[in-house]
């Protein structure tokens, strides 16, 4: 019959196991599929970016109802807004970021182009 202990450290064994299985399998992902995943998040928050700058600063809406405009399989993307610089920034954490910035005569204009 097992104690407290070996049964602690059974369980600390299981979780540690999972736990590296999960690390092996993530940095087989970012290996095999790293570039497809950059490139498709570079687009999506260019995109997604864009799309709010246009919905805050031409349509007038709250940053949180531009989510709506996004398609559904968006949603690691997180919108935020700065008023003072009329920008809105577009962002997977770790991965990916894009702001556009709203410019009087041009629209929404994606940062590395409105300067």
């Amino acid at each position: 019959m097992a104690t407290g202990n070996q049964a602690r450290k059974s369980l600390f064994s299981i979780l540690l196991r999972v736990a590296l299985l999960l690390l092996v399998a993530g940095a087989l992902i970012a290996f095999f599929f790293g570039e497809a995943i950059a490139g498709y998040s570079d687009v999506g928050t260019g995109y997604a970016a864009r799309q709010a700058c246009g919905c805050v600063y031409i349509a007038g809406q709250d940053i949180d109802s531009c989510y709506a405009d996004l398609t559904p399989d968006m949603w690691p993307i997180w919108l935020s807004q700065d008023a003072d610089a009329q920008s809105v920034s577009a962002s997977i954490p770790l991965i990916a970021s894009e702001e556009a910035t709203y410019r009087e005569g041009y629209g929404c204009v994606l940062e590395p182009y409105s300067r």
